[in-house]
């Protein structure tokens, strides 16, 4: 999938990484636990989190994970905003929770990572 459509399955909204529009998207990850985010090492994947602060990107960027989805209508601050575009990660939110979020996705075709 392409995250424009991943954005357009949950109804979110891009906040900075219009370059990634067009990424082509493998798998998706869902999880709040940063440490069990720095466990993969799969590429072209989105991570779809409720996490919102720095650290999310801190580790999204350890990871090379360029693809942030903050689910729950957590609207990133600006300093996570200011931190996607220095490390050039897209970072978009949704009112949908994690569940629904990560199911539709799984339905419309995104593979899981496990």
């Amino acid at each position: 999938m392409k995250l424009k459509d991943i954005l357009s399955c949950v109804n979110a909204k891009l906040v900075c990484g219009e370059e990634h529009l067009e990424d082509h998207i493998e798998r998706g990850f869902a999880s709040d636990l940063m440490s069990d985010v720095l466990t993969i090492l799969e590429d072209d994947i989105i991570l779809i989190t409720g996490l919102s602060n720095v650290q999310a990107i801190r580790t999204a960027e350890m990871s090379d994970i360029k693809n942030i989805l903050l689910v729950r209508n957590k609207i990133p601050s600006p300093a996570m905003i200011e931190m996607a575009n220095e490390f050039s990660i897209s970072l978009s939110y949704t009112s949908y929770s994690l569940f629904r979020a990560s199911g539709l996705l799984y339905q419309a075709g995104l593979k899981p990572v496990y």
